[in-house]
């Protein structure tokens, strides 16, 4: 099988031309397309055509404005996925040294999954030599003190995965006790280690530049049944394969007006775009009122 052949920027806008697109400034599109890929952007592009022909009056403006809308969207759910890592990583150190002490977490004893935590522990260890030149904090506890970090500033060497993970093979006790702080009672460990895979997965694609809009998730996230009446619904009964279903998780673990403010942010946001339509990220047509009206 031969390689695909290489396309030059203006190769590239005519294969778009010739599908239908309307590309009025061919010098903002080459910039466009130069700066950001044409492979990239095209996902940016499939509910703008069918079988390669764009629909009537379908524009590169239209494809801008989706790619900008989503690049900026992901930032502010980043901002706010920031707040739920801080705040799990805070609220497990806090009952975990309760019971266990400052350096407990190094004890294998107290997890029930020795090789999970042997593996945590050996990648904070190459996170804490690699930064040990660059942070205060951490040459303050094992140059100048001599001594291992405790579990409250140790937690800064651990990803939003791996903390999720230290929580997932924690004693039940501890479990309980971080579920409580986040108000998740019912079935609440096991519910709070579905939560927080689902917050790694969305935190990894908006830290990765992956596309949120019209994308389908090959994980579907628990949601109570006051979230999954909110959902939009679709052959199979609700949607809950969108975007849409991943903030309402961040709900269950963000302060309330957290929540209300990531979801102005997001009102703002599009408001400036509002070419973007916000059903291919699942939003039901209502969202607004839904949401903003809950202050």
């Amino acid at each position: 099988m031969s390689d695909k052949e290489f396309k030059t920027i203006d190769e590239q806008i005519q294969i778009l031309l010739n599908r239908g697109l309307n590309i009025p400034d061919t010098k903002q599109a080459s910039d466009f397309l130069l700066y950001n890929n044409y492979y990239r952007i095209s996902g940016y592009s499939l509910t703008l055509r069918s079988h390669d022909v764009f629909h009537d009056n379908a524009s590169l403006q239209n494809i801008i404005d989706i790619y900008t809308f989503d690049h900026k969207l992901r930032h502010i759910l980043l901002s706010y996925i920031d707040i739920i890592e801080v705040s799990f990583k805070s609220v497990y150190a806090y009952e975990f040294t309760k019971r266990y002490g400052a350096t407990g977490h190094l004890n294998a004893e107290y997890f029930t999954d020795t090789n999970k935590h042997s593996e945590i522990i050996k990648k904070a260890e190459k996170q804490q030599q690699a930064r040990l030149q660059h942070e205060a904090y951490i040459k303050h506890f094992v140059v100048d003190l001599k001594q291992n970090i405790p579990l409250w500033a140790y937690v800064d060497l651990l990803t939003i995965s791996d903390i999720s993970f230290l929580y997932k093979i924690s004693t039940e006790d501890i479990q309980k006790a971080v579920a409580d702080t986040f108000g998740i009672l019912l079935k609440g460990p096991d519910l709070l280690v579905k939560f927080m895979h689902s917050i790694t997965i969305l935190r990894n694609i908006c830290a990765y530049g992956v596309r949120l809009y019209n994308r389908l998730f090959e994980q579907k996230p628990s949601l109570n049944k006051k979230q999954r009446q909110m959902l939009n619904k679709d052959d199979n009964g609700i949607d809950n394969a969108h975007l849409f279903s991943y903030l309402l998780v961040m709900q269950r673990l963000l302060k309330k007006e957290d929540f209300v403010a990531m979801f102005e942010e997001i009102s703002k946001l599009h408001s400036n775009y509002l070419f973007v339509n916000m059903r291919y990220y699942g939003f039901p047509e209502n969202w607004n009122d839904l949401i903003l009206s809950n202050k």
